[in-house]
């Protein structure tokens, strides 16, 4: 199983199976990082350019290098490839989001980094190993709800495990939706102030 840095599970043994589309895969399935950063002037290109690759995409109209399916390169081949889930529940157990406007109670997702520094190495040993090792190969995250994010980060707990959220997470749910429908009841202007005194 992959782990992160620190050396605790990241409950996958391949992130890229949980990878989606590219984030900076356009709808047209153009490559949107390599046309932001152009092979421009040094002086005013951004500290993330990589002008060989602008100029790879360049010239094959800017396409993705891994949308087409007819094409045998993988996200892993890629090397700006990310992609960040944006569904608002858990991928664990499915928990939903519940956020209340004006409030800073802690949230009930969290995102969770799949992929961290691939640890293939090389026969280079030392201090700029060590360093290449901790750099992320490629940013691949979903959201998984506070208890399950400790379960996988804690345990051998795995992200594909068919399970229920925890009771204290339905609880914690359940109070937020209360809480939602109180804002929502209407009372009136005499009820709230109440106007007999």
């Amino acid at each position: 199983m992959e782990k992160t840095p620190r050396g605790t599970s990241v409950g996958v043994d391949d992130p890229y199976a949980f990878a989606g589309v590219c984030d900076h895969c356009t709808d047209d399935g153009r490559c949107r990082y390599a046309f932001e950063r152009p092979d421009a002037d040094p002086a005013f290109a951004r500290p993330d350019a990589d002008p060989a690759f602008a100029r790879e995409r360049a010239a094959e109209e800017y396409a993705c290098p891994v949308h087409d399916p007819d094409r045998e390169e993988t996200p892993a081949d890629c090397p700006h490839f990310r992609s960040r889930n944006r569904d608002r529940e858990c991928v664990r157990c499915g928990l939903e989001e519940k956020r209340l406007a004006h409030d800073d109670e802690r949230p009930l997702l969290e995102e969770h980094h799949l992929s961290y520094a691939d640890g293939s190495g090389s026969a280079s040993e030392g201090a700029d190993a060590e360093a290449e090792a901790d750099e992320l190969s490629h940013e691949i995250t979903v959201y998984l709800c506070r208890w399950c994010h400790a379960k996988v980060h804690s345990s051998w707990a795995r992200i594909t495990d068919d399970v229920t959220p925890e009771p204290e997470a339905v609880a914690e749910l359940e109070g937020r939706r209360g809480r939602e429908q109180e804002e929502l009841g209407f009372e009136s202007a005499a009820e709230r102030y109440d106007t007999d005194e």
